[in-house]
């Protein structure tokens, strides 16, 4: 009688039956969840947000809105819009240069010290960062009373002590209220440009600055040809997160100025808020929030293409 050769299977070693799929991607169990998520809080608002821009939705009527792009059409006819655009240009602008030179050089003395063994590194770096730490409602708070323009004011007072006549306008003179403005947020925002060069200058290896001292190279040259070149990488990512924090940011400028006066400190997240959650304009203010979304996108973009670029020098 014939018998079969196939081995006889036991309960230990049943043979495998999981779909090839799964036997594929192991770990969709586990990120599976994780997209769901991240479908929820990330994607679903974003579809939203950009079907409420093509239509004219607002909760002060009540009314069904209707499918249109009168929000688009009006915001690039609008000067009112233009106008917050430049400031916002302005603002992102100062504050993003002087961010990164500050942060720079403060990074620069900072690790110097260290190099040298001084104490109160560690400290200094704690201090700088509690300016990151804090949020940015409270450092508006904290600025407007610094800039108050009355005998009480600290810098009115500080000034009055060097001799300054006088009360500055620092808020309510339309022509130094952005001025103002972005002096508190280079303030805020130097920390995090700090940290980060920081730790881009801890990456470069101490042989190669020795390196330069034997040849005869001064302090300038080693940062020049140096420093920079090698931090390279770390200044454009820095560059980049600066100015997208930066044009997103209104919480400090919200409590500061409140982008008065008039309109002379109205940056586009702040019009965008008052949109939103002041007037009720749905509509309106959805198409801000594409534009300020698709501004982010042309900067991410363009820090890649930069790295890409970068690094295809450096292969050469």
């Amino acid at each position: 009688m014939a018998t079969s050769l196939a081995p006889p299977t036991t309960s230990g070693h049943e043979p495998d039956t999981r779909a090839p799929r799964l036997r594929a991607w192991p770990y969709l169990p586990w990120l599976l969840p994780l997209g769901l998520l991240l479908a929820l809080v990330l994607v679903y608002p974003l579809v939203e947000i950009i079907r409420l821009s093509f239509t004219d939705a607002s909760l002060v009527s009540g009314e069904p809105y209707d499918v249109t792009v009168d929000a688009y059409r009006s915001l690039v006819q609008g000067s009112d819009f233009r106008e917050t655009l430049g400031t916002t240009f302005v603002f992102v602008l100062f504050s993003t240069v002087f961010q990164i030179l500050l942060g720079f050089a403060a990074a620069l003395l900072v690790h110097g010290a260290e190099r040298r063994g001084l104490r109160g590194t560690v400290l200094t770096r704690t201090t700088v960062m509690t300016a990151w730490a804090v949020p940015g409602v409270i450092i508006g708070v904290i600025w407007s009373l610094l800039y108050q323009e009355t005998e009480s004011g600290i810098l009115n007072y500080g000034l009055s002590l060097i001799g300054f006549s006088g009360q500055t306008p620092f808020l309510s003179d339309p022509e130094l209220a952005l001025t103002s403005v972005i002096v508190a947020n280079v303030w805020r925002g130097t920390a995090l440009s700090m940290i980060l060069c920081y730790a881009g200058l801890k990456t470069i290896p101490e042989d190669v600055y020795e390196a330069a001292r034997i040849d005869g190279a001064g302090a300038v040259a080693a940062l020049f040809r140096i420093t920079v070149p090698m931090m390279l990488p770390i200044l454009l990512t820095n560059l980049v997160l600066v100015t997208v924090e930066t044009f997103n940011t209104f919480d400090m400028v919200l409590s500061l100025t409140g982008g008065g006066p008039g309109n002379a400190t109205t940056v586009l997240a702040l019009d965008l808020y008052d949109q939103m959650f002041r007037q009720l304009n749905l509509g309106r203010g959805a198409a801000m929030a594409v534009v300020l979304m698709l501004i982010n996108v042309v900067m991410i973009a363009l820090y890649f293409r930069l790295v890409e670029r970068t690094e295809r020098t450096a292969s050469r």
